[in-house]
């Protein structure tokens, strides 16, 4: 505590033995003992205070910045973006636009002549792409001058269950993997006995 070595122990307590005498040296080391168990509490209590402090600001500090990161979320939530709406907004702009130049282009041309059964019209070229969005809509063959981009077909396993048998393969191998180490284990153990 004070860096004091034995030696000047044994010379404080002799001087103390000579100055307060061997009757009252017990009494004077117990009320030492006792003033030196206040100051190590009210130390601790002290030391405890300060750090509760310094947690209490580092605490303050964190609301504070947290406080500045709501108040930065609920300004850009105020706003009217709304992802799900845009999106919406997008797809029936998008589905709307080519159906309504092929309904005009339909009821302004009228000298076309009706194609006959199980053959496909020929769309005027400035409206070839409407006129192969009209006609997947519908069900035909689209015009062969405009093909559609073919979309790969659905998967044909449900990814739900791909990824159960995944998780069981993995699980199968950890487990063979531990029998193995487990089976290791036991031929070193039986070595190890044999060779002691």
């Amino acid at each position: 505590m004070l860096d004091m070595s034995w030696g000047e122990i044994m010379v404080i307590g002799a001087v103390a033995l000579i100055v307060i005498g061997p009757k009252d040296l017990p009494k004077a080391l117990r009320t030492v003992g006792q003033m030196t168990g206040k100051l190590r509490r009210m130390a601790a209590e002290f030391q405890g205070q300060f750090n509760e402090a310094m947690r209490e600001a580092e605490l303050d500090e964190v609301k504070k910045q947290l406080q500045g990161v709501n108040d930065s979320v609920s300004s850009v939530t105020n706003t009217s973006f709304n992802p799900i709406q845009t999106i919406r907004d997008e797809l029936k702009t998008s589905i709307e636009a080519p159906a309504k130049p092929a309904e005009t282009a339909a009821l302004t041309d009228t000298t076309q002549e009706p194609a006959p059964a199980g053959e496909v019209a020929a769309a005027p070229a400035p409206e070839a792409s409407d006129a192969t969005v009209q006609a997947a809509v519908e069900g035909r063959a689209p015009d062969p001058t405009d093909p559609l981009v073919d979309l790969p077909p659905p998967p044909t396993v449900d990814p739900a269950q791909e990824i159960a048998e995944s998780l069981r393969r993995e699980a199968e191998y950890e487990a063979q993997q531990a029998a193995l180490a487990e089976q290791l284990s036991q031929l070193s153990e039986k070595s190890d006995a044999k060779a002691g």
